[in-house]
C-alpha cells in the first residue's frame, strides 16, 4: 500500500511539472509576440514622426525669421551644373585573339613523321618547310608513272614512223586506205595516252610533295606537339599538333547580349583595357556576329588592336563598348540623388538677397554610368548643386559654404 502511495505521488509531481514547463513555454511565445508587434507599433510611429519634422523644420524655415542663426545654418559644399557629353558604355569581358592562326594538317591524310625542321617557339615564315611525312609508297608511284610515260613515248615514235611510212607508199599508189586509217588512229590514240601518261606523272609528283607540310602563314610556332615516328594528323584529342599564330595582326573578341543589338554596330567606339599588361587602346568595333547564339543569347563582337610586343593571344580583355552618346547634356554624381513619396530630387542652393538657401529640385533621370546620372530635366544651367553635406538639408534652410 505505502509502494502505490508513493507511485502515485512520484506521478503527480510529474505531471504537475510537465503542465508547469508548457505553461512556461506559452508565457514565453506570448510575450516575445507582444514585444515584437510593440516594437513594429513604435517602428511605424518614429518613421511617421521623423516625416512630420521633416515638413515642420520646412514650414518653420519659411516663416520663422530666426532661421538665420549660425547654428541653423548648414555647411555644405557646391558644385554648378554644366552641360557636357554624357557617355554609356557596355562593360564586358573578352579576351585577345590573333587573326591569322594557322593550324597545321596533312594535305593527303596521316602521315608517319620521318623530319622536324621546327620548334616551339621559333619564329616561321609562310611556306617554310615545317615537316617531312614518309612518302615511300608515293616515289614508287612517280618512278611507274614515269616509267609508263616513257614507254608510251616510244610507242608513240614507232607509229608515227608507221604512219609516214604508209602515207608515202599511199602516195605512189601502194596500199589500201584501210591500212593508212588504221596507222593514223594508232597515232591519234597513243598521243592521247601520252597526254594522260603526262597528267599521271604531275598527280604523282604533287602527291609526293603533299609528305612536305609547309607553314600556311608567317608567325610564331606557339604549339608543336610532334616527334619522329609519330603520326601527324593535324588535330587530336588534346588539340593541335602544330599551330601557327600572327601576332602582328591582333583583335579582342567577346559576346554580348543581344539586347544591344541595335545599339552596337561596326564603328562603335570602343576602350580595351588589358589589366596583366597595364594597357589600354581606343579602338573600334570592327565585327559583328550576324547570328545569335541559341545557348548564351548573345552574338560576337570583335575589335582590332595595334601591334603591340605585350599582347599575347587568349590574354584576358576588358571591353568598354559606346552604346549611347548624349551631347550637351546634364550629368550629376548618382550619390546626390534623393528619394521621397514625391518621386526623385536633389538639393540645390538658391542665392537669395545676398544668402544661401537649400531648394528642392524635382527631377527625371536618363542612364547611369559609372557613378554619373544623366538628368533629363528638373536642372538649369548655372544652378548649383549640394553635393556635400545634403543629408538632411530641408527646404529653405539657410547654408554656407564655408568660404
Amino acid at each position: 500500500m505505502q509502494k502505490i502511495t508513493k507511485l502515485s505521488l512520484a506521478f503527480a509531481l510529474i505531471l504537475i511539472t510537465a503542465v508547469s514547463c508548457s505553461r512556461s513555454k506559452k508565457d514565453v511565445d506570448a510575450n516575445l509576440t507582444e514585444k515584437r508587434v510593440k516594437l513594429e507599433k513604435l517602428k511605424s510611429e518614429k518613421a511617421n514622426k521623423d516625416q512630420e519634422i521633416i515638413k515642420l523644420q520646412e514650414e518653420l524655415s519659411r516663416i520663422d525669421t530666426s532661421s538665420s542663426n549660425p547654428s541653423k545654418i548648414k555647411l555644405v559644399a557646391l558644385a554648378p551644373v554644366v552641360r557636357q557629353t554624357f557617355e554609356h558604355f557596355i562593360d564586358l569581358q573578352g579576351k585577345v585573339d590573333a587573326e591569322n592562326i594557322s593550324y597545321i594538317s596533312p594535305r593527303m591524310g596521316p602521315g608517319q613523321v620521318k623530319a622536324i625542321y621546327v620548334q616551339q617557339g621559333q619564329m616561321v615564315k609562310k611556306g617554310q618547310l615545317l615537316l617531312k611525312l614518309d612518302d615511300a609508297i608515293m616515289r614508287q608511284q612517280v618512278v611507274a608513272s614515269r616509267q609508263q610515260l616513257e614507254g608510251i613515248r616510244t610507242q608513240l615514235s614507232y607509229a608515227k614512223n608507221i604512219y609516214e611510212r604508209q602515207k608515202n607508199l599511199w602516195e605512189k599508189g601502194i596500199g589500201t586506205e584501210v591500212q593508212l586509217i588504221t596507222a593514223k588512229n594508232n597515232v591519234q590514240s597513243l598521243e592521247n595516252q601520252l597526254r594522260a601518261a603526262n597528267e599521271s606523272v604531275k598527280v604523282a609528283v604533287e602527291q609526293q610533295n603533299t609528305s612536305n607540310v609547309y607553314s600556311d602563314v608567317s608567325g610564331i610556332a606557339d604549339v608543336v606537339n610532334i616527334r619522329l615516328g609519330e603520326t601527324f594528323q593535324g588535330m587530336t584529342a588534346s588539340g593541335p599538333q602544330i599551330k601557327i599564330v600572327n601576332t602582328s595582326s591582333l583583335k579582342v573578341v567577346s559576346n554580348i547580349p543581344e539586347n544591344y543589338l541595335g545599339s552596337v554596330s561596326k564603328g562603335t567606339a570602343v576602350v580595351v583595357q588589358l589589366p596583366d599588361a597595364h594597357r589600354t587602346f581606343n579602338t573600334t568595333v570592327s565585327f559583328t556576329g550576324a547570328s545569335i547564339d541559341l545557348i548564351n543569347r548573345g552574338f560576337v563582337v570583335e575589335a582590332k588592336l595595334p601591334s603591340d610586343p605585350s599582347l599575347k593571344p587568349n590574354q584576358i580583355a576588358l571591353m568598354k563598348i559606346r552604346d549611347y552618346s548624349s551631347p550637351n547634356t546634364i550629368s550629376i554624381p548618382l550619390n546626390i540623388l534623393q528619394n521621397d513619396e514625391k518621386g526623385k530630387f536633389v538639393m540645390v542652393a538658391s542665392e537669395e538677397k545676398g544668402k544661401l538657401f537649400a531648394r528642392k529640385r524635382p527631377v527625371t533621370i536618363g542612364m547611369l554610368s559609372g557613378a554619373m546620372l544623366e538628368i533629363k530635366g528638373g536642372l538649369k544651367d548655372g544652378e548649383s548643386l549640394i553635393t556635400e553635406g545634403f543629408a538632411g538639408v530641408y527646404e529653405g534652410q539657410q547654408l554656407t559654404t564655408g568660404k
